[in-house]
């Protein structure tokens, strides 16, 4: 898409999820917006009277036969203080799709076109409303899960992260401008040359604040993308009891057949703001068909792509040697050690069980009545995150583009700081200097290219 279509053309499209409901939303956004409106809206009295930002009520009216198509709300919105900077109509209809469609159909056949895929939000950035971390906080505020995902998305939308990498261009930028003069000016006596103080700028207005944003990244994946969390154990030591405690239903086949789990059970669950993926796996033992070999085949695959695992025993029996494969299995992967079956007895075998895993966070249970329950949510959380997001503070973490600019960013500086060390040029410098305010620059949008902004913005929605 070039960027001179976003000038020239009116788009349109569905802004709201197809499906039978109480309202249905179509945009309209461009030159010809007002125009379109216009020709499609009949309202009580003259529309010279519509003013913009104002919601009117009438009916979409088919041009050619004179019959009603729907009655809307329908309002029209004057640039720039639109979604887009552009002239807007939204025609708020009844939801169902032959109406949305029809309306659709006599807008694009009044002079628009349909939208790309985030071309409503490409619009907003072309035209300045918007920096490019805003824009992708669009998206991640639509795909939002949990509170704490919400806070960390409206946190970029209100521009966390783009004031912060503004203010760290600005800083660059100053400091480049006295190398520059020392390229410029060699006969002046600029203590730039010493290489000591802007050294000491560099690090600590550069440097520490791009490795603070970068500690932050894996927090922000966690919150955007969640944890894949899986549950392990033998088979009928209680792990599809504990799915359906966590996700209080009964989502897993509970049986004392062992083995009863043949495949993964993948649920969505959100633990203190958290979203975890939560996974029922079959029991690793020997196998005694195909379909148990395939289902343990999955399991081990999931096990390898396991953020954080749910290691279950049963502590009324006795300690197996498929328990120590699991483990050894787990790895040094994350892991949550948890004893099942608190209202049994308990085996000799789990008498001194901490003492054999010390190194292990360790919790007892009833999957089956729900004891321990909020021990164990405690202890999941603890080992996902030190209890690092415990409070809603205003985390500003980068998401996997900005985290890859970063690291870029922090190379460049980190090769300045060594060139400053060793006295080398300043037209070295300078150029390390520049290729760090460049990636920075592409993190909110001041230097990209064609084929990122399609890349970011071909993962929204059409209608937005």
């Amino acid at each position: 898409m070039k960027l001179n279509k976003f000038f020239e053309d009116t788009i349109a499209a569905i802004a709201t999820p197809v499906g039978t409901g109480g309202i249905g939303i179509i945009k309209i956004s461009g030159p010809q917006a007002w125009d379109i409106g216009r020709q499609l809206f009949h309202k009580s009295g003259s529309l010279e009277t519509i003013q913009s930002h104002h919601l009117y009520h009438g009916h979409i009216i088919e041009p050619k036969t004179g019959i009603s198509v729907d009655e809307v709300l329908l309002s029209f919105m004057r640039a720039p203080t639109t979604y887009t900077r552009e002239d807007v109509v939204e025609i708020n209809c009844h939801s169902g799709l032959a109406v949305l469609d029809r309306i659709l159909e006599l807008v694009i056949r009044a002079g628009a076109r349909l939208a790309e895929p985030g071309e409503f939000t490409r619009r907003a950035f072309v035209n300045g409303r918007i920096d490019l971390t805003q824009a992708e906080a669009v998206l991640d505020l639509v795909n939002s899960k949990t509170r704490r995902s919400l806070h960390l998305a409206s946190e970029h939308l209100r521009g966390g992260l783009q004031v912060i990498i503004s203010d760290l261009r600005a800083h660059l930028l100053d400091m480049l401008a006295t190398v520059e003069a020392a390229i410029d000016f060699p006969e002046e006596d600029l203590e730039l040359l010493e290489g000591k103080d802007l050294a000491v700028r560099l690090r600590q207005q550069v440097q520490d604040p791009i490795s603070q944003l970068l500690e932050h990244y894996e927090d922000g994946r966690i919150l955007r993308e969640g944890l894949a969390v899986i549950i392990a154990g033998k088979p009928n030591v209680g792990k599809s009891s504990l799915l359906n405690n966590l996700l209080r239903s009964n989502r897993a086949l509970v049986t004392p057949i062992p083995g009863t789990t043949r495949d993964v059970i993948e649920e969505s669950l959100s633990l203190r703001g958290i979203p975890l993926r939560l996974m029922d796996t079959a029991g690793l033992r020997q196998a005694d068909n195909i379909v148990e070999q395939l289902g343990m085949e999955f399991t081990r695959e999931r096990l390898a792509q396991a953020d954080l695992v749910l290691f279950v025993l049963d502590r009324s029996a006795s300690l197996t040697p498929e328990d120590r494969h699991i483990y050894d299995d787990i790895g040094n992967k994350p892991m949550v050690m948890i004893l099942n079956k608190i209202d049994l007895e308990l085996h000799p075998d789990f008498a001194a069980i901490r003492d054999q895993f010390a190194d292990e966070t360790i919790v007892e249970i009833s999957a089956l009545h729900g004891d321990g329950m909020e021990s164990l949510k405690d202890a999941v959380f603890q080992t996902i995150l030190g209890g690092r997001l415990d409070t809603e503070t205003s985390v500003v973490a980068p998401n996997l583009r900005h985290k890859i600019c970063l690291e870029q960013s922090l190379a460049a500086v980190d090769r300045a700081l060594e060139l400053l060390d060793g006295h080398h040029s300043a037209e070295l410098v300078a150029l390390e200097m520049q290729e760090a305010l460049a990636q920075l620059g592409e993190i909110i949008g001041v230097t990209t290219t064609e084929d990122l902004l399609d890349q970011i913005f071909s993962q929204f929605c059409v209608g937005k």
